[in-house]
């Protein structure tokens, strides 16, 4: 590759670049069904524990678990997250949820193409409505915690 063939993959801009809209409609769909994980560390279970008024040692033993050197949030046997309300469908930590939780929608998985992102759209209510978020946001979302 040329200098100006690598230049010109350089300056090209993400297909998003004139941003997306999305607005968390706390539907508690990004929260269930297939099980995964919801990677934690230290001083997101503080904050989970605090809101939960819970010692964060408490809420470790009830919620977390170790997945080799790594933490994850635990999961319902039908693969809902476990602070995910089985009633309400609400997040019981929403003020403080982990930021694999925060950067939703805007992962680069769901980025990755226009086709990838209309497939959020039909799974995520709040996708694809609601606040415009322009690159720069969408960017510092997406580069806070890859996913």
């Amino acid at each position: 590759m040329n200098r100006s063939e690598n230049d010109s993959k350089q300056n090209k801009k993400p297909w998003y670049s004139d941003g997306l809209a999305f607005t968390c409609t706390q539907c508690g769909e990004c929260c269930s069904g297939e099980p995964g994980f919801v990677w934690v560390e230290q001083s997101e279970i503080d904050a989970m524990a605090l809101e939960m008024g819970l010692s964060p040692e408490s809420f470790e033993k009830r919620f977390v678990r170790q997945v080799g050197a790594d933490r994850s949030l635990t999961e319902y046997p039908d693969g809902d997250c476990i602070l995910l309300d089985p009633e309400t469908r609400k997040c019981s930590v929403y003020k403080s949820r982990p930021i694999q939780c925060r950067t939703w929608p805007f992962w680069d998985s769901n980025l990755k193409t226009k086709k990838d992102w209309k497939e959020t759209c039909e799974v995520c209510p709040g996708a694809g409505v609601g606040r415009l978020y322009s690159l720069q946001e969408i960017e510092a979302s997406r580069k806070e915690k890859s996913v």
